[in-house]
C-alpha cells in the first residue's frame, strides 16, 4: 500500500485478510496505521527496486496526497529516468498527474489495484439506509448537482458540490470538501440543501474515488444540510456504521444514488 494522509489507509488495512507492507510519502503519514517504509518522492525509483526484491507484484494507491514540491539536490540515480514523467505529473491536473503515478508503477512492472477491488465493503450499496429519508424535491436537486460535477469534471476541478433548491451553493476547489462545507457556516439562505459527491467523468477509479466518513456527516449538519448524496460504486464510505449513526444524531439522510442513465 502507498498510503497518504487520512483514514482510508487504516480503514482498508482492517478489510484485509493479511495485512500489507504499508510504504508513505514524508509528510502525508495515514492515521491510525503503522508506517512500515517511508520515502520521499525524490527516493521513488529507488523504493520501486526495494518492492521488487520484496517480491511485491500488487500495489494499491490509498488515501490523501497533495503535490508535493522536488528537490533536485535529493534525486537519487534510480530515480533520475523518472524525473520527466514526474514533471509532467506535477504540472498536470488531477487526473493527470494520477495518470502519471500510475504509469511509472505499471512501467516497473506492478499491478496498480484500487482500494475498493482489494476491499469491497468499502462501498455501499444503493439506498438509503437512515432513518431520515430524501424528500421527493431532493431527486432534482441530485440530478441538478450530477450534472454540475460533471461539468467540473471537463476542467479537472473537483468531485463534489452543494446545491439547495437547484442552485449551487458552493463547489469543491483545491481546499477539499471540508473548507468547501466550512464555507458555508454563515450562508445567508438559513437552511437545507445536499452535498452530493462523485467521481470525476472519465476518471480512472483505481485511485482517488471521493471518500466520506463520519467527520464529512458532522460538517454537512454544521454546515446547515439536509443530506448526503453520494454515486453508488464511485464513493468510499469509511466506518460506515459511524456515518449512519452520525446521520440519524444530525437528522441527515444518506441516500447512495445509482448515477443517471
Amino acid at each position: 500500500m502507498i498510503a497518504g494522509a487520512g483514514g482510508l489507509p487504516a480503514e482498508l488495512a482492517r478489510q484485509l485478510d493479511a495485512p500489507p507492507l504499508v510504504c508513505a510519502l514524508d509528510g502525508f503519514e495515514p492515521d491510525g496505521i503503522a508506517v512500515d517504509r517511508s520515502f520521499r518522492l525524490e527516493h521513488l525509483g529507488t523504493l520501486l527496486s526495494e518492492l521488487k526484491a520484496r517480491g511485491v507484484t500488487d500495489i494499491c494507491l490509498a488515501g490523501a496526497i497533495r503535490r508535493p514540491d522536488i528537490d533536485p539536490a535529493r534525486i537519487d540515480a534510480a530515480t533520475l529516468p523518472l524525473v520527466p514523467i514526474l514533471q509532467q505529473a506535477i504540472l498536470s491536473g488531477d487526473d493527470g498527474a494520477l495518470r502519471g503515478v500510475i504509469a511509472i508503477f505499471e512501467t516497473a512492472g506492478f499491478a496498480v489495484r484500487s482500494a475498493h477491488q482489494v476491499a469491497p465493503g468499502l462501498l455501499a450499496v444503493s439506498g438509503c439506509e437512515t432513518r431520515r429519508q430524501p424528500a421527493d424535491a431532493v431527486a432534482a436537486d441530485a440530478a441538478r448537482a450530477e450534472a454540475i460535477v460533471g461539468a467540473l469534471s471537463t476542467v479537472d476541478v473537483g468531485q463534489c458540490c452543494v446545491v439547495h433548491k437547484g442552485q449551487a451553493l458552493a463547489i469543491e476547489g483545491v481546499y477539499g470538501t471540508d473548507w468547501m462545507l466550512a464555507s458555508l457556516a454563515d450562508r445567508p439562505d438559513g437552511r437545507g440543501g445536499l452535498l452530493f459527491k462523485a467521481p470525476k467523468i472519465s476518471q480512472d477509479l483505481r485511485v482517488d474515488l471521493p471518500t466520506i466518513g463520519p467527520d464529512t456527516i458532522q460538517a454537512a449538519a454544521a454546515a446547515g444540510l439536509d443530506g448526503v448524496v453520494i454515486q453508488s460504486g464511485g464513493v468510499i464510505v469509511l466506518d460506515r456504521p459511524g456515518v449512519l449513526a452520525a446521520c440519524d444524531r444530525a437528522g441527515l439522510f444518506l441516500w447512495v444514488r445509482d448515477r443517471d442513465g
